[in-house]
């Protein structure tokens, strides 16, 4: 006759056993607990914005070297600035329209964006310039240089353009998306304005005005040409974290630093 160890619990009569959680499902789950649901089309965003950006300035520049007679400098210029402003109008909403790893950096360093969220948001930047690096050099093909930035004087005298063109467009970016009493409106065409104004003169003609370690990468890996790359990783994050320090002692607001929302650091347009 059989024994019943009664030491052993029973299991309900409505048990379904689960199976053991798989590695994807826990982070997928751990991704949620951790960042807002609309984040991954943030990132996404991001992507098609500094694609796009990276897209328009590298490949003028190009053919600009190429043949001046089809896009001037100053053409290569102003099409820079369109494509900010143009970006900041179709993304800005979405995901702030940084497509600039130094302004994410800077943003965060005044802890007006998650730094958890910065390393995602470096990353979608670099991923749409690199990508639209080498769309680029497939276009342009033989042409081996497409868009990459260099220093024409010494590394240190490209270092110190770098910084005094982002801090002016940077500044002027703060101006209009920062403060609370800006019309945040108007911030795509003021920084996108600021682009054309420092890139046209400024940049150009010492460090090539790129006044973003992703549109510089990029096109890098794309030529396999590193010649004072460190120059422009350095030069924009000395650049805005400069500003962004800075414009809070003079921004106009009666909130402190810590209540005023985070999305209004962003280049997030601001309904009236």
């Amino acid at each position: 006759m059989a024994t019943i160890d009664h030491q052993k619990e029973l299991a309900p009569f409505n048990y379904i056993p689960t199976p053991q959680e798989p590695g994807i499902s826990f982070v997928c789950k751990s991704f949620q607990k951790y960042y807002p649901p609309d984040f991954p089309r943030k990132v996404f965003a991001e992507i098609i914005a500094t694609y796009l950006l990276v897209f328009v300035t590298c490949g003028s520049a190009a053919i600009s070297s190429i043949d001046e007679n089809k896009i001037s400098r100053l053409g290569a210029s102003i099409a820079g600035g369109l494509v900010v402003t143009v970006m900041i109008y179709a993304v800005g909403h979405v995901s702030g329209a940084h497509t600039n790893p130094a302004v994410t950096l800077a943003i965060a360093s005044v802890r007006h964006f998650p730094w958890k969220q910065v390393p995602f948001y470096a990353a979608a930047q670099l991923i749409g310039a690199t990508s639209a690096s080498f769309t680029i050099r497939v276009l342009l093909h033989p042409k081996k240089h497409v868009g990459t930035t260099s220093p024409s004087g010494s590394d240190f005298q490209a270092l110190i353009m770098e910084i005094i063109v982002i801090f002016s467009m940077m500044f002027i970016a703060s101006a209009v998306t920062i403060d609370t009493k800006a019309v945040g409106e108007l911030a795509g065409i003021a920084v996108g304005s600021a682009v054309c104004i420092t890139s046209t003169w400024l940049g150009k003609t010492i460090s090539g005005g790129s006044m973003n370690p992703a549109r510089t990468i990029g096109p890098a890996l794309a030529c396999a040409e590193y010649k004072g790359i460190w120059v422009y990783v350095v030069g924009p994050v000395i650049g805005t974290l400069t500003v962004a320090w800075s414009y809070n002692l003079i921004r106009m607001t009666d909130k402190p630093v810590h209540a005023i929302s985070p999305l209004s650091f962003s280049f997030k347009l601001r309904r009236m």
